[in-house]
């Protein structure tokens, strides 16, 4: 199963720790892969993505394919610092393998669906979407709560949907104080709501992040919510 995101900061990391989580804590094997990690400099305290993971859900495995120093997409990232690009059939072979050992597999992109994640040897550039064909995966669409979300997540689900690619929905931070934009797109949102992550959630103790992760979650993501949709209600302060 792929995460990717209408956008970048969406909170396709929390996200894809909350699903580890509820799928580890329902007793899967739980491997997750990021193809590219960008952006992360640890002399100024930065993590990343897979370390989040990591700390949060404690999955079976965490992978981090490669990384690039600076914070732009994964090509030119990698044309920027002089590394080699990343190819998608090993890719394809890095994620395949890791599957093999697991019972569910989460590959988490960078950005939005059709970021250039790397080349091809004759020099075409691949996205996430080009890996979620290859492997015949369905993919998580974390979206924003905000203004601007409605156009992006439909835009986002009609490009999975020119390309066969069936396709879930995750709000990745629903605010503590939400106001009127908040709740007409949550009624507004195209397709069903797999998902509603409470804004701060990464900030959380991982061993309440994880007992937590469950109930934002429908049975669809290993969760135990049937309606997300639920868990926006107003706050009465």
């Amino acid at each position: 199963m792929l995460v990717t995101g209408t956008d970048t900061g969406v909170g396709k990391t929390i996200t894809t720790a909350a699903i580890a989580a509820a799928a580890s804590s329902s007793g899967v094997r739980t491997a997750v892969v990021k193809p590219a990690q960008t952006g992360v400099d640890p002399a100024y305290g930065e993590v990343s993505d897979m370390e989040v993971v990591a700390r949060l859900a404690a999955p079976a495995t965490t992978r981090t394919l490669a990384e690039y120093p600076d914070p732009l997409a994964p090509t030119a990232a990698a044309r920027v610092a002089g590394l080699p690009s990343l190819d998608m059939f090993t890719v394809l072979d890095e994620i395949k393998s890791t599957a093999a050992e697991h019972e569910l597999t989460l590959v988490e992109g960078a950005g939005g669906l059709l970021v250039p994640m790397g080349q091809h040897p004759g020099g075409a550039q691949w996205t996430l979407a080009d890996l979620a064909v290859a492997l015949s995966a369905p993919a998580v669409v974390v979206a924003r709560a905000g203004l601007g979300t409605l156009n992006h997540t439909a835009l986002t689900l009609e490009a999975m949907a020119r390309r066969g690619i069936t396709g879930r929905v995750v709000l990745g931070a629903w605010p503590s104080r939400p106001e009127l934009v908040h709740f007409t797109n949550l009624a507004d949102l195209p397709e069903e709501l797999d998902g509603l992550l409470p804004e701060g959630a990464g900030a959380m103790e991982p061993g309440v992040f994880r007992r937590s992760a469950p109930g934002w979650l429908t049975p669809d993501l290993y969760g135990a919510c049937d309606d997300p949709r639920s868990l926006a209600e107003p706050d009465e302060d």
